[in-house]
């Protein structure tokens, strides 16, 4: 049995999990799939809407991150090979109006443009929302540029074994990972899941190269515009979901940062709101206005005590699912370094923890679905969860 199959013990709807915690009632769920109506007309998570995912969802974060440099169509196929149940890719645009996959639009951690003596003049200083950064961007690249760019390892520091993939790839499109995953599903015989993220939308907007609009004509020719395509959007900015509601009826997520933080275009725009609003109930009904779900960065689900412990988990799952919103929170790591501090083992930084310690725990809460950089892991905890 694979690894895939392993995580498949009860297949189960994604918008109907939450009567495992609050009953089928309580949702509202009908357990009926209905068609696809226009683009923003459906309720969020109330319609009984089936996503043919299993329960807890392992995502492979930027492919598998853990193992290949992020983004990159190697690190997608290993996830799939691996048997991640969604493939994740973040889209940022070239100059020319390109979507291209990468976590940033500055490329100068990800890619060899250090090394390409003919763009030494590209280097620059930009505020991208409100940071200051030196490096390279990608919208000062054209499509033809960047494809003669290569991927590197992120973090070499911590992933060493990574750096062994350094160049071996180029910079993907959005459409070529369009065109992998058909062929894929084709090969495989049942559709690959892609998690797309528009990065800084209210940023790229702003530089007339606006996100929303040419994914939403990418995801028309592909097919993967309707309510139950097998795609999920997510984004940091809410009113990025909002506009993607108004052009495509495909499955939208709104991502949380910590307490506290506010998402930019909420800072753009002048709204008070933080995401410490928006985990309320009333925020949380918000959301689920114009999105089936939240991707709540793990602190939110269980904080940290000032030694980097676990604490009691919070309220927000429970909440979240009261209001028909399922939650898929990020990132899990197999690093001691990005691990709670309960679940590490020994002193080295970057030698692998009790990763399955912390996925048991986070599990336990009732999420739905997991971020996670290593998704062999991830699957074989939810195995495990599984099968209790």
């Amino acid at each position: 049995m694979t690894e895939r199959a392993q995580a498949r013990p009860g297949r189960r709807t994604v918008m109907g999990v939450g009567a495992a915690v609050l009953g089928t009632a309580a949702l509202g769920v009908t357990g009926t799939a209905q068609a696809a109506g226009k683009p923003g007309s459906e309720p969020a998570g109330h319609d009984g809407r089936r996503l043919d995912l299993p329960v807890p969802t392992v995502i492979g974060h930027r492919g598998t991150s853990g193992y290949r440099p992020e983004h990159t169509l190697g690190s997608y196929q290993l996830a799939l090979d691996m048997g991640a149940h969604i493939v994740e890719q973040d889209l940022v645009p070239t100059r020319d109006g390109h979507l291209v996959c990468r976590h940033e639009n500055d490329i100068t951690a990800t890619t060899d443009v250090s090394a390409h003596p003919e763009f030494a003049s590209r280097r620059t200083t930009k505020t991208v929302d409100g940071v200051a950064l030196t490096g390279w961007f990608t919208e000062d690249f054209t499509l033809t540029e960047l494809k003669t760019l290569r991927a590197k390892e992120r973090i070499p520091g911590n992933r060493q074994k990574n750096t062994l993939y350094d160049g071996r790839w180029e910079i993907p499109t959005f459409e070529e990972v369009l065109r992998w995953a058909d062929r894929e599903g084709r090969k495989r015989g049942k559709p690959v899941w892609l998690y797309v993220e528009t990065k800084h939308p209210t940023y790229f907007r702003g530089l007339g190269l606006g996100l929303e609009e040419p994914l939403a004509k990418l995801l028309r020719r592909y097919n993967r515009h309707r309510a139950q395509s097998p795609l999920i959007l997510q984004s940091f900015e809410p009113g990025s979901i909002q506009r993607l509601s108004k052009l495509v009826a495909t499955p939208r997520v709104v991502l949380l940062s910590g307490a506290g933080s506010k998402p930019w275009d909420f800072v753009a725009s002048g709204d008070p709101r933080t995401t410490d609003d928006l985990v309320k109930p009333a925020g949380l009904k918000w959301m689920a206005s114009f999105a089936q779900g939240i991707g709540p960065t793990l602190d939110l689900i269980i904080p940290k005590d000032g030694a980097g412990r676990l604490t009691t988990p919070t309220s927000l799952v429970r909440d979240a699912h009261a209001q028909g919103l399922i939650l898929h929170p990020y990132t899990m790591r197999n690093e001691n370094t990005f691990l709670p501090a309960d679940f590490r083992r020994g002193t080295d930084p970057n030698a692998y923890g009790d990763a399955f310690g912390a996925f048991a725990a986070y599990f336990a809460t009732g999420i739905d679905g997991i971020f996670s950089d290593n998704p062999d892991t991830a699957l074989l905890a939810a195995a495990d969860f599984a099968a209790k």
